[in-house]
């Protein structure tokens, strides 16, 4: 017998973070396209407007233009009080070396948010939060919330969900808990979480003289670092670090390592901190007869965009839920094709990051790197090669395989092997310079 979802059915969300929000909108939409009434409910405890790691999903909080393009489709539009910086630039530091990548496209804008109420020694009322915009707007279009935290789910003829208040059987569920609580499926589901790598984040005040439109970018050899970004949020900058095995105190590390301790000690210390894990990896059997995970519960762009990831999870699957059927063959065939998809992008990206380390522990290809950017300048965004691969990898705006494919042509790598015929000039030394 066919597993469809039939007027009056139950949905029950687990987590109320981004994916689990647009599982739900997605929901609402594709139900009110079949003319069929479902009954949504979102599980989340939390309280995304209280400030500090409490009321937060713990997340640099960059937005891509990709993902601003999706909330369109689903009728929403993002508060202007939500958004803390529209992001124009990345100052991209390579040792003692800086330049400076202008956004390439005015059409691909970025913004940083903040995904719970701000940062934990937050003075001022709480900042506007994503995370609580998204679940708000979810709630109006008819999802309910139980502010209950999940402890079980079993497997009987339906999903039981398990909470201190009560079990509740649903007829299709999502998993929605990313990777930085456990999952609570029952051995019975056979779900593996994705591997996950570190981040190291903190808030700071933001230093008087830096750009309020502009993304700081570190690659070196600090011990264990992948990259490092302070990313300005209104009055903050939030400072991210990516990398294996980082030291306790790598925040305080890196900002003594790139001469931002003075920039940086206008605060009698750290206003939060946190170490999320975000996934790198595919989750295992994340998927059968009446449930499924989205977002980084499943997989999600490599170390960009997660909150993309979720939009686009939550929509393959909820669509393929609704339109074609709720079991492990319908999953199978609708959902999961686009996860393995993104799972072939990031071998992608691991390649470009891969690439990319190299580069900064190069000089020459530093020089050929710096040198193409700065050729490219005075260029139409459509022969900007280089600027546009770089700012691709930084913000998660365009996938890992054209910019790789981009980088391969014949005319990237002329431009690299021009590069190298000049001299290294570093223009950009300033990395507050706005005029650049």
């Amino acid at each position: 017998m066919a597993l469809k979802l039939r007027t009056g059915d139950h949905i029950g969300i687990v987590g109320g973070g981004p994916a689990g929000s647009f599982a739900a909108l997605h929901l609402v939409a594709e139900a009110r396209r079949a003319h069929i009434e479902l009954k949504i409910d979102i599980f989340e405890p939390r309280d995304f407007t209280h400030p500090g790691p409490a009321g937060c999903n713990r997340c640099a909080g960059i937005l891509s233009s990709r993902l601003l393009r999706g909330l369109g489709t689903l009728d929403l539009e993002l508060p202007t009080d939500v958004i803390q910086a529209e992001i124009h630039a990345y100052a991209v530091h390579l040792g003692t070396e800086l330049f400076r990548l202008e956004q390439p496209d005015p059409q691909r804008r970025i913004v940083s948010v903040y995904r719970g109420g701000g940062p934990r020694l937050h003075e001022a009322p709480p900042c506007a939060s994503f995370d609580a915009f998204l679940l708000n707007q979810a709630i109006s279009r008819g999802a309910g919330l139980l502010r209950q935290r999940v402890r079980d789910i079993t497997m009987a003829e339906r999903p039981v969900i398990h909470t201190r208040e009560g079990a509740y059987a649903v007829d299709l569920l999502v998993m929605a808990t990313g990777v930085n609580s456990h999952a609570p499926l029952s051995p019975a589901f056979h779900y593996q979480s994705p591997k996950t790598a570190v981040m190291a984040q903190d808030e700071f005040l933001l230093p008087e003289h830096w750009p309020h439109d502009q993304v700081g970018s570190f690659f070196d050899d600090f011990p264990g670092l992948t990259f490092g970004a302070i990313i300005p949020k209104g009055r903050y900058v939030n400072v991210s670090l990516l990398g294996e095995g980082l030291r306790l105190d790598a925040i305080e590390a890196f900002a003594e390592r790139h001469d931002l301790t003075l920039s940086l000690e206008s605060t009698s210390g750290s206003l939060c901190g946190c170490t999320p894990r975000i996934a790198v990896g595919m989750g295992h059997d994340f998927w059968g007869d009446r449930w499924v995970a989205v977002g980084d519960a499943a997989v999600t762009r490599l170390y960009k965009d997660g909150i993309g990831s979720a939009y686009h999870t939550s929509g393959y699957a909820m669509r393929t839920a609704v339109r074609h059927g709720i079991s492990h063959h319908d999953f199978g065939r609708g959902y999961v094709p686009y996860c393995r998809k993104v799972q072939r992008d990031n071998r992608y990206g691991h390649l470009l990051f891969r690439m990319w380390h190299l580069t900064t522990l190069t000089p020459f290809l530093r020089r050929a790197w710096g040198n193409a950017i700065r050729t490219e300048s005075a260029l139409p965004f459509s022969k900007k090669m280089h600027v546009r691969i770089l700012w691709g990898m930084l913000t998660g705006d365009e996938a890992y395989r054209n910019l790789f494919w981009l980088l391969m042509t014949p005319g990237s790598i002329l431009s690299l092997l021009k590069g190298l015929n000049h001299p290294w000039k570093n223009h950009y030394a300033d990395p507050y310079r706005t005029d650049l």
